[in-house]
């Protein structure tokens, strides 16, 4: 089991205050480096249930353009829910470390299932927001990356204390493959941001959502929406996990700049094709 051979690796690691020479990061990307620790502006954080409509849609869109990753707040998915998914999975782990065999309990299927009722909630709000802060019509953004048929795939990202977290990072620099990001955190910090040539940290805000532009929503806005550069770093004495949703198109649907974006002062930006396609194409590093 994968996250069995990371703990190995951690332990063995831990145990020698060394890390194996392919972890170490070339010096530019190193956090000790890189992580800019001068005062600087927070992530936008945004109330959902903010009853005045407009500004939630002005505070969304302005931080898609800037920024690319927001976090919210009062979103409708219930604190005990959030709790839930982080617990069944720590149990899920901590059993199957104690066993040959991974068992997937019912409760695990559960939790997720209820997780994902209120996650579409949640999504059907954002992009409407973004739909709108582009002055479009408020389902476009979501029809453009499929409708009802987008996929909601729910991964569990997992992170052991490593000895020197000043060399290495949990995940490189990069951008989601989706549309939007869902991400729910524990409360080891890690995620950062690239802004203003500068590596930011995320503030950890309990119960709170993150949210990142993804590809797909910045090649549907022909650039006016930005996907997030973003990495991971790691904790010297504590395990950090996320929990994110990615919304994906399916396989063979066609995202490219929308129509109502595109004129003779703005052309496109990005080639339309099949999103199985731009996926292989930047998972293998070849041009788009």
């Amino acid at each position: 089991m994968e996250v069995e051979r990371v703990q190995a690796l951690a332990s063995l690691s831990s145990s020698n205050n060394t890390i194996p020479a392919e972890f170490i990061r070339p010096e530019k990307e190193q956090p000790a480096i890189t992580t800019y620790h001068g005062p600087i502006p927070e992530i936008p954080t945004i109330d959902l249930n903010d009853p005045d409509d407009e500004k939630v849609v002005i505070s969304i869109a302005k931080a898609s353009r800037e920024w690319g990753i927001f976090q919210v707040v009062n979103h409708g998915i219930p604190d005990e829910i959030i709790s839930k998914l982080q617990q069944v999975v720590l149990k899920v782990m901590a059993r199957n470390s104690e066993n040959s065999g991974p068992k997937i309990p019912p409760s695990y299927r559960e939790v997720n299932e209820e997780y994902a009722q209120y996650t579409r909630e949640v999504v059907d709000k954002l992009f409407k927001s973004l739909s709108i802060g582009l002055g479009l019509e408020k389902d476009v953004l979501k029809e453009g990356t499929g409708g009802e048929n987008i996929e909601y795939m729910l991964k569990i990202n997992y992170y052991p204390p490593c000895p020197r977290p000043d060399l290495a990072l949990g995940v490189a620099p990069h951008t989601d493959l989706s549309a939007l990001t869902i991400l729910v955190p524990n409360q080891v910090a890690g995620l950062q941001v690239f802004k203003d040539d500068r590596w930011i940290d995320a503030k950890y805000i309990p119960n709170a959502l993150i949210v990142h532009i993804g590809d797909q929503i910045e090649i549907l806005s022909n650039g006016k929406y930005k996907a997030v550069l973003h990495r991971t770093t790691v904790d010297k004495e504590r395990t950090r996990m996320s929990w994110p949703v990615f919304l994906e198109p399916p396989a063979d649907f066609v995202v490219g700049p929308l129509p109502q974006l595109v004129n003779e002062d703005n052309p496109p930006k990005y080639k339309a094709k099949k999103f199985k396609d731009f996926a292989y194409c930047k998972l293998n590093k070849l041009p788009q």
